[in-house]
């Protein structure tokens, strides 16, 4: 019998650690790419962005990471149309009641994220997977920096953009 499902890809680096401490980079996309969080309305020489309903949802529960984790916290974001980055910086801390590292912090933050925003809208608004990246140097995180800086004025040519 023929398998109709498509394997997932796997996400993490087999042999990486995702309970050390460390940044990373994270995007979540909306489910088939809606755009349902926020517009970018170009005003003369510069863009705004415009945080519509859920947008304004998701930016609530991204603030209250910080709150809800102690060990965790999140330093920049934006809130594209259909897409969200941000920079999660994970603090150093025992977590001696968990016997998998590879299930802790970074996954569990992304779940409860989900599960909360998806709550208070009332329907799941967000693609199965998200693309995580770690930080490794100065380099790497000011490009990254720039990266989300930049994202409204450069919407037109992003990978996620859908007209």
């Amino acid at each position: 019998m023929e398998n109709k499902y498509k394997k997932r890809k796997k996400l993490r680096i087999p042999e990486y650690n995702y309970s050390n401490e460390g940044l990373y980079f994270i995007t979540i996309c909306t489910q088939n790419r809606k755009c349902i969080l926020s517009k970018i309305l170009k005003n003369s020489d510069s863009y705004i962005l415009e945080l519509l309903p859920y947008g304004k949802i998701i930016e609530k529960y991204i603030k209250s990471i910080n709150n809800i984790y102690s060990e965790i916290k999140i330093s920049n974001y934006i809130i594209m149309p259909n897409h969200i980055h941000f920079i999660c910086y994970i603090k150093h801390n025992q977590l001696e009641h968990v016997n998998n590292p590879t299930k802790t912090r970074l996954p569990m933050l992304i779940s409860t994220f989900k599960r909360l925003s998806n709550k208070e809208i009332g329907y799941n608004i967000w693609q199965r997977n998200y693309y995580e990246h770690i930080i490794r140097n100065d380099k790497e995180y000011i490009k990254i920096l720039d990266y989300i800086n930049n994202n409204p004025y450069n919407w037109n040519k992003d990978i996620y953009y859908i007209k």
